[in-house]
């Protein structure tokens, strides 16, 4: 009896350990998702600020050289 104790509470360990993995592997690849989608969004952001400061300079430029036309 004690054997079948023993196999039980080893087996039982190794198995809450492989549990224990297994949740801390679906917690990194969640984090994981997160840092991805956090960079993508600011990229988004970035490429959305480049954009209209560039339009902001061209509309600058354009108002400079029409008002100096006049």
């Amino acid at each position: 009896m004690s054997i079948l104790v023993k196999t039980a509470g080893w087996l039982g360990s190794v198995l809450a350990i492989l549990a224990l993995i297994i949740t801390l592997l679906k917690t990194v690849i969640g984090f994981i998702g997160f840092l991805t989608m956090a960079i993508k969004i600011g990229l988004i952001v970035l490429f959305v600020a480049v954009f209209l400061g560039v339009g902001l300079l061209v509309f600058k430029a354009w108002k400079s050289n029409q008002s100096k036309s006049e």
